[in-house]
């Protein structure tokens, strides 16, 4: 059964949370949660990638990475600008979830890694916090509010493609964090 089309049989009294109403209410808590991260990301993105809102742009964003010990620093200033703002516009909109998901988590666990030296308290709760939003979507998908729910071969969430989209992002960022100097 598709995780998009449950629905409880008539007058079922066996869960009260299997009824029409709680489904719709998941749905918008997922969305809620998908708008919030995913534009956040997003918009962070566009400002590494762009300069847009204040934001560095792609060459100042390398500088950065050149600091923080990243070899090819401006690819790797592109890579994330890119996972940032597409990533995020796709947990945004629930289009390719999982993967969506996974791109932020893999570049968010990049900034906890780069902030872990200074402590808890010194940043590292937001990119902490938005990745784990976006690996908590990425498995349990977008929800029946979402582009994925309107395409054949994404309706029917399961987590695996959750699990093995998170399993390949942390592999490449550990391989990420480990060539820092």
């Amino acid at each position: 059964m598709s995780a998009y089309h449950r629905t409880a049989p008539p007058n079922d009294a066996s869960s009260p949370r299997s009824s029409p109403h709680v489904l719709v209410a998941h749905d918008v808590g997922l969305l809620v949660i998908r708008l919030g991260v995913g534009l956040i990301v997003a918009a962070r993105g566009a400002q590494h990638l762009l300069g847009w809102w204040g934001g560095l742009g792609i060459d100042n964003t390398a500088r950065f990475f050149e600091k923080f010990g990243y070899p090819a620093p401006k690819f790797l200033a592109v890579v994330c600008g890119i996972a940032e703002t597409f990533g995020g516009l796709g947990l945004a909109v629930g289009l390719l979830t999982p993967l969506a998901g996974a791109a932020v988590a893999g570049t968010m666990a990049n900034a906890v890694d780069v902030i872990w030296p200074l402590g808890y308290f010194s940043g590292i709760e937001f990119p902490l916090l938005i990745g784990v939003g976006a690996a908590g979507l990425a498995l349990s998908g977008p929800g029946r509010i979402a582009v994925d729910a309107l395409i054949p071969g994404l309706r029917s969430h399961r987590v695996v493609y959750g699990v093995v989209m998170l399993l390949i992002a942390a592999v490449l960022a550990a391989i990420t964090i480990g060539i820092r100097d």
